[in-house]
């Protein structure tokens, strides 16, 4: 008998087994992921930035997590030697018309309490030379990290703290019982008296295996990105984004300088035909017509059917990807960028239509779901860990052994 089991090895899975085993040292804790690997999914295919949280609604679990976990991710790897570098970015504007999002922007970042300042196109040529816009702000808590090292520290903490972790046990069936629930794997059945569920781009069926309404459904966007080639790289310096549709849930094609070194475009934002949907050509039957079968999605693009339209374009024709980078940074032509990774967003939409723009976080009798953690969760991670912790019971037997 387990006290805890997490399902699901991502980052949020993993920094939530941590929290748990802080706060209940003598418990049993169980994280059970499908794959191979941790941080298999969207954990390990995204663009490795510690965001700081300016975008996000003041007052909203995205804000208050994302402000707080740029601090304690950099304070995390300064502490387990992870690379990382706080190296601020810069968003600009290129149009005219940009200008009052980008002022909203600036407003957005001092009611979220964020390191920010404007600066004159002549101050963003001064750290990034070859940018295109008329003005711009420079956020200066915003940084880069290795999000897959990150990850297997979390798992060597939760170990050594005695947590069961268990990879190719894929969760099929969850059962209640008088003492909790079972949950059935083709690895074997795992009894525990309260389950996490971390599934990211499935967390929406492991809540309702749990007789739980997600309130949501996941719908899965492909992000594709190309790569500057090496020659090419010294035209970005650190991270270059567009002022975003603040009516859209993606930030534009940007910059991102990597911490490997490398420089990462993009991404756009397509409907993927398969949750784990890597490729243009993947496909799953089951989770295409759930997608198209759901009235949350029409209405969607029915509302966003023209960027949506672009977003399609710009996935078939990287003369169109390159024209949007171009916006940015006009040396950039088409034999200076090559494909390379796409990832894959967990994005809860409503029946309504409306995308869930928070992290959406559920308790069942004996459970917890986090049904949606898109970006910036993983530089949320820790204090999404923490958040979770709060939602559980404290349970009768590890009350002597709770951490403040």
């Amino acid at each position: 008998m387990y006290d805890f089991a997490i399902i699901g090895g991502g980052i949020v899975g993993l920094s939530t087994a941590m929290a748990v085993s802080k706060r209940y040292p003598d418990s049993k804790i169980l994280v059970l992921e499908k794959e191979s690997r941790w941080a298999f999914h969207q954990t390990g295919n995204n663009s490795g930035v510690i965001h700081s949280g300016v975008y996000y609604k003041p007052g909203s679990f995205k804000a208050k997590f994302c402000r707080e976990g740029c601090q304690s991710m950099v304070e995390f790897c300064q502490a387990h030697d992870i690379p990382h570098e706080v190296c601020g970015k810069v968003i600009v504007a290129t149009e005219e018309k940009e200008l009052p999002l980008l002022e909203n922007l600036y407003q957005r970042g001092l009611q979220n309490d964020i390191p920010i300042a404007k600066i004159t196109a002549e101050e963003v040529r001064e750290i990034e030379p070859h940018v295109n816009c008329i003005a711009g702000i420079r956020v200066f808590s915003t940084g880069i990290a290795d999000y897959k090292k990150v990850c297997q520290k979390y798992a060597e903490i939760v170990q050594r703290q005695g947590g069961d972790l268990r990879l190719n046990t894929k969760v099929e069936k969850i059962v209640e019982t008088s003492k909790g629930q079972v949950l059935e794997t083709k690895q074997g059945e795992f009894e525990t008296r309260f389950v996490i569920n971390c599934a990211g781009l499935h967390s929406d069926r492991i809540a309702k295996l749990g007789k739980v309404d997600p309130q949501a459904k996941i719908v899965p966007f492909r992000g594709e990105y190309y790569e500057l080639t090496p020659e090419k790289r010294g035209l970005v310096k650190g991270l270059i984004y567009p002022v975003p549709n603040p009516d859209f849930p993606f930030l534009g094609v940007h910059f991102t300088r990597m911490i490997d070194g490398s420089v990462h475009a993009g991404p756009n934002a397509v409907l993927s035909l398969k949750r784990e949907g890597y490729h243009k050509t993947d496909f799953d039957l089951r989770d295409f017509a759930e997608v198209m079968t759901f009235p949350g999605f029409w209405k969607l693009a029915a509302k966003h059917y023209d960027e949506g339209f672009q977003e399609i374009i710009r996935s078939f024709s990287k003369a169109a990807f390159v024209r949007s980078l171009q916006r940015l940074i006009p040396d950039v032509q088409m034999e200076d960028v090559v494909p390379t990774h796409a990832g894959v967003r967990a994005q809860a939409l409503m029946n309504d239509g409306k995308l869930v723009d928070d992290f959406l976080i559920i308790k069942g009798q004996h459970s917890v779901h986090v049904c949606n953690a898109p970006s910036p969760a993983a530089t949320s991670s820790i204090e999404i860990g923490k958040a979770v912790v709060d939602q559980i019971p404290e349970p009768e037997h590890l009350r002597s052994t709770v951490r403040a």
